[in-house]
């Protein structure tokens, strides 16, 4: 008598369920230990707020399956383009400035592709209409409705600079300012996902003004604004990618002291899961 298992897996993943113990690199607790960012294959660190790119392998490998197409409104250096060759989906990615989004297409061709998927990467604004359409006609020529899974990894307000062009949020006056501008961008991440498809929010917390600002909760609140359902709120330590987030150096540690707060070790990834029906966003038309 044969003992093979069945495959049973989710409608979203590819994960094996007869098999789930076996799955010891994906994580299923809500605090990420990740260690030091994967610099294997053209992943590089060298790029300001460039996240680690466990996080997007966690998440494409949770909530999609093979041959799935996923979109990046922050796409930077491109590591979710890349670990999107690495595990067999379709990506596409915006980049507001022209030179990162150049380098960005370099080092994604520089990636192996086994499994001969497609890329593409537009330099544009991710909170307007303009870039939205160019997604969703990038989709349609593609032979996808929607996008599968969405990530978002905007810049923390201010925290860092990433350049002069005229959108970029990381060069908006004020903190309201660029909470609407997040809104913008989860509203065209909710028209653009399938339903009962998954985002992610990559975001962190700032201090000003000496006290601290929960920019997370605030973004995560506009997200659900939009329509999405909060899933997981995950706590991902910050090591060795710390710049301009409370880097644990004797300055810091003075600062700290001096001025009564902590320092920055962690940052969140927020899952959220668009309803298949039955809800609107806030402030739509019913």
């Amino acid at each position: 008598m044969s003992t093979q298992r069945s495959h049973k897996s989710t409608v979203f993943s590819d994960i094996d369920l007869s098999r789930w113990k076996e799955y010891d690199d994906v994580i299923l607790d809500s605090l990420w230990l990740l260690g030091p960012r994967d610099k294997t294959g053209p992943h590089v660190g060298d790029y300001w707020g460039n996240f680690i790119p466990q996080i997007p392998y966690q998440v494409l490998t949770r909530f999609t399956k093979r041959g799935d197409t996923v979109v990046d409104f922050f796409s930077g250096m491109g590591t979710t383009l890349i670990e999107c060759k690495r595990l067999g989906r379709n990506g596409i990615g915006v980049e507001i400035d022209p030179v990162v989004a150049d380098r960005s297409i370099e080092r994604i061709d520089s990636a192996e592709n086994p499994f001969n998927v497609q890329i593409a990467v537009f330099v544009g604004d991710s909170t307007t209409q303009h870039t939205a359409d160019r997604v969703a006609a990038q989709l349609n020529e593609w032979g996808a409705a929607s996008a599968d899974c969405i990530i978002l990894h905007p810049p923390y307000h201010d925290i860092i600079p990433f350049s002069e062009r005229e959108g970029d949020l990381s060069r908006v006056p004020s903190e309201d300012v660029f909470l609407d501008k997040v809104s913008l961008v989860a509203q065209h991440a909710f028209e653009l996902l399938k339903p009962a498809g998954f985002m992610a929010l990559v975001i962190g917390d700032k201090y000003a003004d000496s006290q601290l600002v929960p920019l997370g909760f605030s973004c995560m609140q506009r997200c659900t604004d939009a329509g999405f359902v909060l899933k997981a709120i995950n706590v991902k330590e910050i090591l060795n990618n710390e710049r301009g987030k409370g880097k644990n150096n004797n300055l810091w540690k003075y600062r700290a002291l001096v001025g009564g707060f902590y320092l920055f070790k962690h940052e969140y990834v927020m899952i959220f899961r668009k309803p298949t029906t039955g809800r609107n966003p806030k402030g739509a038309a019913p």
